[in-house]
């Protein structure tokens, strides 16, 4: 702590304000380090989830949050498009494009994981894995959006 000609003590963290590029940094840091806890809490709790290491699960919690990411930006990209045409067929199409990039978008994922990190890191049960693996990136959203919510209502 500092304290300034008047006597008043002032943090150093509060000098400042945020730019947006920390803004964005504490955003992302924050998301990853939402991903990394819930994958050790269903590798620890759940056996259908498999993870090696720590390193692994930070790895796979940064891979993961940078392809969520991509993945929405898509499907925003996808639905603007269908939204600038008129018509009940485009409003159809916005949402079936959107939903076939949000799901098959899991798949993706889950491949990326395998190739990334092989069998260090390993979903098991119902599709090969593929269940275990959307309720654990389900649970990471759920997640996500409660600490956000939960920081809006800090204002």
């Amino acid at each position: 702590m500092l304290s300034d000609e008047v006597g008043n003590i002032t943090e150093v963290a509060s000098a400042m304000e945020p730019n947006n590029r920390q803004q964005l940094f504490i955003r992302y840091f924050t998301a990853i380090l939402i991903d990394l806890t819930v994958l050790n809490l269903f590798a620890e709790f759940w056996d259908r989830v498999h993870v090696e290491a720590f390193s692994i699960s930070l790895l796979a919690a940064i891979l993961l949050q940078v392809l969520l990411k991509l993945t929405l930006k898509l499907e925003h990209h996808t639905a603007d498009f269908f939204k600038a045409r008129p018509g009940a067929m485009s409003t159809v199409l916005r949402y079936l494009t959107a939903w076939l990039i949000l799901f098959g978008s899991k798949f993706v994922m889950l491949y990326a994981l395998q190739f990334a990190f092989g069998d260090a890191i390993h979903f098991a049960g119902p599709a090969h894995g593929v269940v275990a693996f959307i309720a654990v990136v389900v649970a990471m959203l759920v997640a996500e959006e409660l600490v956000v919510r939960f920081y809006r209502r800090l204002a």
